[in-house]
């Protein structure tokens, strides 16, 4: 009796702080705050928290200072979490920071799951122009943001390589005077990648992104080109590219295709082996040639969230047995759970990324508001073209209906059920995708496989962040990149 009065003379009648809550199966209940701070109840300490009848000082202090509750007529807490909010979204004041240039769409691959229509390396009509690239690069330092990334894709880029030194020259000229921190990525199958090119990368400080699907007849099989050496190429280029500019200048990337499902392990294994620490198990898009019907089919959201779980099970027994590896969008995912910050990463950002955190520059000049709304357009949708550097500016694309409207209709802080859920801080928006397979901005959330990964991701983490200890160590380092 002596501690429940002191308790009530100490703390005083609470008020609830907006939150939201996911009920568990096992009966616990996940409760989240505004700015995603997050705590797990019991059923019974949900209860004393939904009636404001918190007994348990334990709890209450939890609560407390997970800014869930305040005592009536505290302002500390609201004003807390606002400078938090505020923090996560400190990026939107940047606006565009990665300007993507589409310099062609030749390539020798021919990869069945390919987002691109691309055309046959004879066939130069699909070059981006000189006059094109330059306002292009014109547009892209338009930008308020201090970080411009110019990152080069096709097609493959290595075929319009003049266009590549062009931009790059250019860009580097400018900032002279212009002050920003560059970046410049080329991503590439390096099937072309030859001493010129490395002399380029290494007098202009290039970074390189390639595609690595896994073991050799994996690769091959997801990534044919002729001679068949997919594999061999890339590795060789990898190589060629460490000898000279030193392991950090090359990252690979993986794409989940149904020949991928079962492999989890030997894909894990091979990155190893070629001495990559990360892999990103990224699931297949829903955009150019990987809309055909033979790529259609090939499998739903369910069976990747099983390849996920395995590869996340055998990652964090590789990491228990001293073998370091980390799942990158794991990573993205854990550092918005467990920290106040904001790793930018577009599919995790609302108000979505599309536009403000980054624009494609196509080969033609029409300018989109993601690398995904460019490729709706390979198939006569062109509903997230933003507009023509011939005729446009950065202020245009940047306040037109075609990018303003999806990005208000999508915001996760007012949409329909986002608005609702436990997770939405730690998710983001992609109207790209809902448009492309439910037809609006927003999606029907019960039906959307974007909404389904990464409500199965945010779980998995979850789960294995309460229930093992060498798991939420693991975690905790993960954020820390």
């Amino acid at each position: 009796m002596r501690q429940r009065l002191v308790l009530e003379s100490s703390s005083g009648p609470l008020e609830h702080l907006p939150f939201r809550f996911e009920r568990w199966a096992d009966g616990r209940v996940l409760v989240t705050n505004m700015v995603g701070e997050h705590v797990f109840l019991t059923t019974d300490e949900f209860t004393s928290l939904a009636e404001l009848r918190v007994e348990d000082p334990a709890l209450l202090r939890t609560l407390r200072a997970k800014h869930i509750v305040r005592v009536r007529g505290e302002e500390l807490p609201v004003e807390l979490i606002a400078l938090k909010y505020r923090t996560q979204h400190h990026r939107l004041a940047d606006f565009t920071g990665l300007h993507m240039f589409v310099v062609t769409l030749r390539c020798e691959h021919s990869c069945g799951y390919c987002q691109v229509s691309r055309r046959t390396p004879a066939r130069t009509e699909y070059d981006m122009s000189p006059e094109t690239a330059l306002a292009a690069v014109d547009a892209a330092f338009r930008s308020p943001s201090p970080q411009l990334k110019f990152e080069f894709q096709g097609g493959e880029p290595l075929l319009n390589m003049d266009i590549v030194r062009l931009v790059i020259r250019r860009a580097t000229e400018r900032n002279r005077t212009e002050g920003r921190q560059l970046a410049f990525v080329i991503a590439s199958n390096l099937a072309l990648l030859d001493d010129e090119v490395l002399d380029f990368a290494d007098k202009y400080d290039v970074y390189f992104s390639t595609s690595l699907d896994g073991p050799r007849d994996l690769h091959n099989r997801n990534r044919p080109r002729p001679g068949r050496d997919s594999w061999e190429r890339a590795l060789t280029g990898i190589e060629r590219i460490r000898k000279r500019l030193g392991d950090h200048r090359v990252s690979a990337l993986m794409t989940t295709t149904a020949a991928s499902l079962g492999r989890v392990r030997d894909i894990i294994d091979t990155y190893l082996e070629q001495d990559f620490r990360d892999v990103f198990l990224r699931p297949v898009s829903p955009y150019g040639f990987a809309l055909r019907p033979r790529q259609r089919n090939g499998y739903d959201m369910s069976t990747w969230i099983d390849f996920y779980n395995e590869g996340m099970d055998y990652i964090l027994d590789l990491n228990s047995r001293g073998i370091p590896v980390v799942e990158t969008y794991s990573a993205l995912v854990l550092k918005k759970m467990l920290t106040n910050a904001n790793p930018g990463y577009v599919d995790l950002t609302s108000p979505a990324g599309i536009g403000i955190g980054a624009l494609v520059y196509n080969y033609d000049g029409a300018v989109y508001a993601s690398d995904e709304g460019r490729m709706l357009a390979e198939n006569s949708d062109t509903t997230f073209r933003l507009g023509h550097l011939a005729h446009d500016s950065y202020e245009t694309f940047m306040t037109g209906a075609a990018l303003l409207d999806p990005l208000e209709e999508s915001y996760t802080g007012s949409a329909p059920q986002c608005s609702d859920c436990a997770f939405e801080r730690w998710c983001g928006a992609d109207p790209v995708f809902h448009h492309a397979t439910a037809g609006d901005y927003l999606g029907r959330k019960p039906e959307s496989a974007f909404c389904r990964r990464n409500t199965a991701v945010f779980r998995y983490l979850l789960d294995r962040y309460s229930s093992d200890p060498r798991a939420r160590e693991l975690f905790r380092r993960w954020t820390a990149r």
